[in-house]
């Protein structure tokens, strides 16, 4: 069972955290597929069939971002207008996402504890990820736990990074099988 990445940084050579998870993705081609939606659509003109036979094609799928201003890159969620759409996402006849399990995987500038009620953020994670959640239980997905790393923008030192990718890797794999034995 091959995990569709769906990559959405737009300044990945600048990025520590999305580049060395980019990295470390790539060395697990027969499980991983890996698709950079800045590097498709640098017009932003989504191809909505493609992106949706795409997701058709794969039950696991994790989207990797940086968190910008509490939310998604504009693309990306341009991404989600456009290929959720009704009919085919969600509505009547929209089930292509019923049993699909969709994760997070964050690179997050500021540190952990400031994503606590009494942070400076003033909010969790989970609490910041809850558009994602109820999108994923309005098409029939199931949101899996997220991954993140805090501290990408200043704190986060090359080794906490590299040991990052490393549990992204198991986090990918760990729900790989987890979908795989509930199809046994």
């Amino acid at each position: 069972m091959k995990t569709l990445v769906i990559l959405a940084h737009p300044n990945l050579e600048n990025s520590r955290v999305n580049q060395r998870w980019k990295e470390e993705l790539l060395l697990y081609p027969n499980d991983i597929t890996i698709h950079e939606i800045y590097k498709e659509y640098p017009d932003w003109h989504i191809d909505v069939p493609r992106e949706q036979n795409l997701m058709e094609a794969y039950d696991h799928v994790i989207f990797q971002f940086p968190l910008y201003w509490y939310s998604y890159p504009p693309l990306l969620k341009k991404w989600f207008d456009d290929v959720l759409a009704y009919g085919w996402a969600y509505g009547s006849n929209g089930d292509k996402l019923n049993g699909k399990k969709l994760g997070l995987a964050l690179s997050i500038g500021d540190k952990r504890e400031n994503y606590q009620p009494e942070g400076s953020v003033s909010f969790t994670i989970d609490e910041v990820i809850t558009p994602f959640k109820a999108s994923a239980k309005h098409v029939g997905a199931e949101a899996l736990p997220y991954f993140a790393v805090f501290g990408a923008s200043f704190q986060a030192s090359d080794e906490e990074i590299n040991n990052s990718a490393k549990e992204y890797i198991s986090y990918i794999f760990k729900h790989q099988q987890q979908l795989s034995s509930s199809y046994s």
